[in-house]
């Protein structure tokens, strides 16, 4: 019997026992007495009070054991009517299957379709797969961006082996996180918990679609490390670091903690000959911000850019493929008006932000970082053999 309910019988008990005792303490004293009509209205009376009572009391007692509460976050009607339910941590821990219980529902299966060139320029279609977590009932999703960057088509899987067509809202490769939309209503969202209060050795539930072919996987773990720093793919994060099993597939995915709360967005997993039990989230007081502001701009606000698409050429294998020299940073594409009247062109190496040198593009984004919208910096390129010193106004990034 779980706490609350021993709480709740233990409690209805010694009450019983104690009328028991007050009735027995009074055996032989009893009077007779007679109940007129006036007294069965009163009765009456009494009786439905008291039944409207225990009503609202076990009402109250199921919203503690479900754990729902609270005021749904409120959102223009162009948007989510709500995203994901607010849980109230004063109920009692669950056991791994009731977290299940609690929030396979709001996990889905994610299937994309890439369309790349080979070397010879022929077009040929790559199958991709990954995981997602409903933020609303009316089917607003979110995931990672590495899971459905550059698709040409995006599926969703429900639970019940429901399948829809999803579009993209919006998304974010520096966070990783990404909002996707289907067409259909009476979804089960997640339940939003507080990754700034948990700690390490808390119990955790990772669910998701390992090997992009067995949806609705649970896997459980403890979380084995706070704000862990990792590099992906030239970005650098601040991750949750677990033990649950995790394999490609669960990216997007939810990491869910003991209240069935998702406290993280499953994003990556340490792989190699001798690497085990290395998983990492997204904290998802991070991703539920990037996807709010995904959902009411379209992109994140405030974040600061030069204004150009990198390429990087940092291994041998890319810089013979593009036919460069030297390894390092280029510019592939000039984005931004100050970045053009900067005079940065295509085909630049970028050598320094300021004082720093760059190695790889996250010491770009990195140092970007470090200012605001309107700042002026310093950027040194090669160009032809030639270090040239640029300066360039920072722009707002509004395209992710």
């Amino acid at each position: 019997m779980r706490e609350y309910e021993n709480d709740f019988y233990s409690e209805a008990y010694e009450r019983y026992a104690g009328a028991e005792n007050i009735q027995e303490a009074g055996a032989g004293k009893r009077k007779q007495f007679v109940i007129t009509k006036k007294g069965i209205a009163v009765l009456t009376v009494l009786c439905i009070i008291i039944s409207g009572t225990f009503g609202a009391a076990g009402a109250l007692l199921a919203a503690k054991t479900l754990n729902i509460g609270g005021s749904p976050y409120l959102l223009q009607s162009s948007r989510p009517a709500q995203i994901g339910l607010e849980l109230s941590s004063t109920g009692g821990k669950l056991s791994v299957q009731q977290i299940i219980d609690v929030a396979a529902d709001a996990v889905v299966e994610i299937n994309t379709e890439v369309v790349r060139n080979d070397l010879w320029m022929r077009q040929y279609t790559t199958p991709g797969a990954g995981s997602g977590v409903v933020i609303s009932a009316d089917g607003y999703i979110m995931t990672n961006n590495h899971v459905i960057k550059s698709s040409e088509k995006i599926s969703v899987t429900l639970r019940d082996g429901t399948t829809y067509d999803a579009k993209l809202i919006g998304a974010d490769e520096r966070t990783d996180v990404a909002v996707i939309k289907i067409e259909a209503t009476g979804l089960t969202p997640v339940v939003f918990g507080d990754s700034d209060s948990i700690t390490a050795g808390d119990l955790v539930v990772a669910i998701g679609n390992p090997l992009g072919q067995l949806g609705g996987t649970a896997t459980a773990g403890i979380i084995s490390s706070l704000d862990r720093q990792l590099t992906i793919e030239g970005k650098t994060m601040n991750l949750l670091q677990t033990d649950a099993s995790i394999n490609l597939g669960n990216s997007g995915g939810g990491l869910f903690n003991e209240y069935g709360e998702i406290i993280g967005l499953v994003v990556a997993k340490s792989s190699g000959l001798g690497v085990e039990g290395l998983g990492f989230a997204i904290p998802v007081n991070t991703a539920k911000n990037v996807a709010m502001q995904l959902l009411e701009s379209g992109y994140v606000k405030g974040r600061p850019q030069i204004g150009i698409e990198m390429v990087d050429l940092t291994s041998a294998q890319d810089a013979v493929f593009y036919g460069i020299r030297n390894l390092g940073v280029y510019v592939k594409t000039v984005l931004s008006d100050n970045a053009k009247a900067a005079g940065i062109q295509e085909g630049d190496m970028l050598y320094y932000i300021e004082d720093v040198r760059i190695e790889k593009p996250s010491d770009l984004t990195d140092e970007l970082m470090k200012h605001s919208v309107g700042d002026k910096v310093k950027l040194t390129v090669v160009r032809d053999n030639e270090i040239i010193d640029l300066t360039v106004e920072l722009s707002e990034q509004k395209q992710n």
